[in-house]
């Protein structure tokens, strides 16, 4: 990202971390060390990690995340729904965002269900103060479907195939 030109200087990338890197006492300083090292902003990240994570060491996932968003990372819980979900944990827990699984969207086309959980979770979100991102978005009826049930994000092969950096530069210019 470093080296990437200045049309993606404004970029925000999402890196997953794992139960093994909250556990880490020193994550959040590494972190934090490695952003002052090669000079980006702490607020170009979003920091995605799954329910499990959160699950393995919540006290200290809490520590880790309040690090984490003091530096101005957003912190955005992955997969939501397909794991043990916490609720009280996730009031507890400083996050930005929850990632609906692409497994409900993939299913909402078909299933009255799977479009009541999306619902759900995107009200469950809101009433967090938390924004909602779909994943798996492959086609425009999905998309619209996702907007309709309040979900205020999406990502999916319908924007685009993944992409590195060089390549992403020139598709937005």
């Amino acid at each position: 990202m470093a080296g990437w030109p200045a049309l993606l200087a404004d970029i925000r990338v999402a890196l997953n971390i794992t139960a093994a890197d909250l556990g880490d006492a020193a994550f959040a300083e590494r972190f934090a060390e490695q952003l002052d090292k090669h000079k980006l902003p702490a607020s170009r990240f979003t920091l995605e990690l799954t329910e499990q994570a959160m699950l393995a060491s919540p006290d200290r996932a809490a520590d880790q995340l309040a690090t984490l968003r003091t530096l101005g990372c957003r912190i955005a819980v992955d997969d939501f729904g397909t794991g043990y979900s916490s609720l009280a944990l996730l009031a507890q827990l400083p996050l930005d965002y929850l990632k609906i699984d692409s497994g409900f969207v993939r299913a909402m086309d078909a299933s009255e269900r799977d479009r009541i959980v999306v619902r759900a979770i995107a009200e469950l979100a809101r009433a967090l103060g938390l924004g909602v991102i779909a994943e798996g978005v492959e086609t425009e009826a999905q998309r619209a479907m996702l907007a309709d049930l309040g979900v205020d994000y999406w990502q999916g092969f319908l924007g685009s195939d993944p992409v590195a950096g060089e390549r992403l530069a020139a598709l937005l210019s």
